[in-house]
């Protein structure tokens, strides 16, 4: 039995060798990169011998592999120079990163980022890197692929950059590599990029109402009927985009949507405003025969592509982007409501930070959802001047009852408590 346990095996992160027992070692590079070696002496001489990427290569496996090497030279075989012995096919990096993607969809959750992943290689390593065997792929080519998008596509080269470091990761985990890639280096060489805020441009909670005046105003079509659900709803893009019939129920009161479609892989119960019914009420003259979508673009019945729903915010005049929204509906509930966070955050089929309160949650607040979601549709579809209210110390008690935003407010709180 090794000294090293999974969890220790986990827990390592200081670059080094640590022992397992006879001669294997688990390696730490400064990258943090972790692989098995196993030290020997073959005919006097002392060798050590790499068992393999640790995130594929379990310590029992690593052990048996050294075990076998160990027996092989106690005959007086090389193990190295029995390896060299199997005919080694290395693959290209467009094959490489095929089998590399067909292995690690099998744990991902995401159907757009599975699709996203193979695409962005597709479109940016591919054509300098997709023809060259993975074992003669070094810094300087990876670095001359990155160096054209680096500042013009930030996020996106930055995304190119992991994947490719993925790709050829697992061509070292099996064999068709000597070495890592190497990323890091690879890094220090591209000039820094410029900060980012880390958010999506959204549009004031106050100028949704307005913006939704102009929006039916549009001639009828999937892509204003699923922006107008997306706004009423609070949910991604994707989701509502990839909305289908048998989701909702008779009444259109719920909507359910299947975790395969989730970010987070878990089912979410959307509870509909009439609003929000009424907009797929719309939808349904827009139903196309053999096809379950709410929303099908209207040239392929098929579901509307990412930026159908963008341009037709831009052709508004509007910067702000359509995941932008959430965040409107979010600054909504915090500034004009007195919701509970968890509340909003589960209207927004945000996961919990926090393990130990995920582990012991079990309610998705749907009433509570309910009427918040009641009270953003109201927002949304009131009259554009409502949103401006006078400070409160301003209004007498009666003035106070009839403001709309008030009377707005007033079922949320009730929904909190």
């Amino acid at each position: 039995m090794g000294k090293l346990t999974k969890a220790i095996i986990e827990s390592l992160k200081e670059p080094g060798r640590y022992a397992d027992g006879d001669g294997l070692y688990l390696k730490i590079s400064p990258s943090g990169g972790k692989s098995w070696v196993l030290r020997i002496q073959i005919k006097g001489t002392r060798r050590d011998i790499g068992l393999g990427d640790a995130r594929y290569v379990p310590a029992q496996t690593a052990r048996l592999e050294a075990a076998a090497a160990k027996k092989l030279a106690a005959s007086g075989i090389d193990p190295l120079e029995e390896r060299r012995k199997v005919a080694k096919v290395v693959l290209t990096f467009e094959q490489a990163a095929k089998k590399a993607h067909a292995e690690m969809i099998k744990g991902w959750k995401n159907g757009k980022h599975t699709k996203q992943w193979i695409k962005t290689l597709e479109r940016y390593a591919y054509p300098k890197l997709g023809k060259l065997k993975v074992d003669k792929i070094d810094g300087p080519l990876i670095r001359d692929v990155l160096a054209e998008i680096w500042l013009e596509i930030p996020e996106t080269a930055r995304r190119v950059r992991q994947r490719i470091g993925t790709v050829l990761d697992w061509s070292y985990s099996n064999g068709l590599r000597d070495t890592e890639a190497p990323m890091r280096s690879i890094s220090k060489g591209l000039p820094r990029q410029p900060k980012k805020t880390g958010h999506f441009a959204a549009l004031p909670h106050a100028e949704v109402p307005a913006f939704l005046v102009r929006l039916r105003a549009k001639e009828l079509s999937a892509s204003q009927l699923a922006l107008e659900a997306l706004i009423l709803t609070a949910v991604r893009s994707g989701e509502v985009r990839g909305a289908r019939w048998p989701e909702l129920n008779d009444d259109l009161t719920l909507w359910k949507i299947p975790g395969d479609r989730m970010k987070a892989g878990v089912d979410h119960v959307v509870p509909l405003s009439p609003q929000a019914a009424d907009v797929f009420r719309r939808a349904q003259a827009l139903r196309v025969e053999d096809c379950d979508l709410v929303f099908p673009s209207s040239m392929s019945a098929t579901v509307l592509s990412d930026m159908a729903l963008l341009e037709l915010v831009r052709g508004m005049g509007v910067t702000a982007t359509v995941h932008g929204f959430r965040s409107s509906f979010r600054d909504w509930a915090a500034e004009e409501t007195d919701v509970a966070r968890e509340i909003a955050e589960a209207a927004l089929a945000h996961t919990l930070g926090n393990k130990v309160e995920a582990a012991y949650r079990r309610t998705d607040f749907l009433a509570k959802r309910r009427a918040l979601m009641e009270a953003w549709a109201n927002h949304c579809l009131s009259e554009p001047k409502a949103r401006v209210r006078k400070p409160a110390r301003e209004k007498s008690s009666s003035a106070a009852r009839a403001s709309g935003a008030s009377a707005l407010r007033r079922p949320v709180r009730a929904a909190a408590r």
